[in-house]
């Protein structure tokens, strides 16, 4: 299994087989009858790309207004409260309502249970891995939940691998396009600009999983409406990697109004240039002081303006500089300038 997890960090997987390769490697382990996988942004927390494998797009979006409006108690913040990792799902546990209503989300789709693994490290949050169990089946165990951690660096590596895999094509950049989603979390109006890039980012181009679109749209309507009220959310900002939709796409939503209840604006451009910064740093696993490097380099700093700035030694700047460039994987600022803006 770990040759296999380690042989594919930095492929470029299209569609669905990264879940799929994921749930091979995985079952020996621990038998499972679905799995999905979602990649997050170290520096935001929120979700920038996915993957399903027996794990049906309709119970995802279910999951989804379970953990925006149900208080759903294992998300990602829940998990990283407790002891270990892992939060499992099943009727002998936990009796709150929304331990229960997750429970009858998984019914409803046929799932008697759930395992969800919090992929973290001390650069942040990297994903989470969820198994399910058909109705009836065994449900999930601490065994199986210890085996589940075990398994965790390795899950990490293939997603930064996936997040950090090459610079995106030389494609021409979008102009920024804004759709307009209801409160029903349905699209409402598309801007000519936003239809640009539906086309652009289509599954039909053979990248993105076909239960993407709809699924992606719900979350971000979801992820802005819960900042208005809850300040210390995610942010509702996306950053999805080159190798999951051909460019690297920022997406970020607002409501409309003042309470959260009415249309949202959901906006896509190029992640590039001084937006992508953070990103960009997280995935590679910059430190801070290296990130704030970064983003001096990118200004077009000289290594004595940025040691005056940061009140360190020209030495500790060029070892900075230097941990960037083998950390991003370029050999000199111009290199380095021409993969964040391209």
């Amino acid at each position: 299994m770990s040759r296999c997890l380690r042989a594919a960090a930095g492929e470029r997987f299209v569609q669905d087989e990264l879940a799929a390769l994921v749930s091979e490697a995985v079952a020996p382990w621990v038998a499972h009858d679905g799995l999905r996988l979602f990649g997050m942004n170290p520096a935001t927390g929120a979700v920038s790309f996915g993957f399903l494998h027996g794990f049906s797009p309709d119970l995802v979006q279910a999951q989804l207004f379970d953990a925006y409006l149900g208080d759903d108690p294992f998300g990602p913040a829940d998990i990283a409260r407790l002891p270990s990792p892992v939060g499992l799902f099943d009727r002998t546990r936990d009796s709150t309502p929304g331990h229960r209503r997750v429970l009858d989300t998984l019914a409803a789709h046929g799932a008697g249970c759930e395992a969800r693994l919090l992929l973290r490290d001390g650069q942040g949050p990297w994903g989470v891995l969820a198994l399910i169990r058909e109705a009836g089946g065994r449900p999930f165990d601490e065994d199986d939940a210890g085996r589940l951690v075990r398994l965790a660096p390795l899950l990490i590596a293939l997603l930064r691998g996936y997040a950090t895999a090459g610079p995106p094509p030389g494609v021409a950049h979008l102009p920024t396009g804004v759709v307009i989603v209801g409160p029903d979390h349905r699209v409402r109006s598309v801007t000519p600009e936003a239809r640009a890039w539906m086309r652009e980012i289509s599954p039909d181009h053979g990248m993105a999983p076909r239960w993407m679109p709809l699924v992606s749209m719900t979350e971000i309507s979801l992820a802005a409406r819960r900042h208005l009220v809850d300040p210390g959310a995610p942010r509702p900002l996306a950053c999805s990697p080159p190798a999951f939709l051909g460019r690297r796409v920022a997406v970020h939503a607002q409501p409309l109004d003042e309470d959260g209840t009415g249309d949202v604006a959901v906006v896509f451009q190029e992640a590039t240039g001084a937006p992508l910064l953070s990103t960009f740093a997280a995935w590679h696993g910059l430190t801070a002081r290296e990130g704030l490097v970064l983003r001096q380099l990118y200004s077009g700093a000289a290594p004595k303006q940025i040691a005056r700035s940061l009140a360190v030694s020209l030495h500790t700047v060029n070892t900075h500089v230097k941990a960037v460039f083998r950390k991003t994987g370029v050999n000199g600022r111009g290199e380095l300038l021409a993969v964040l803006d391209c």
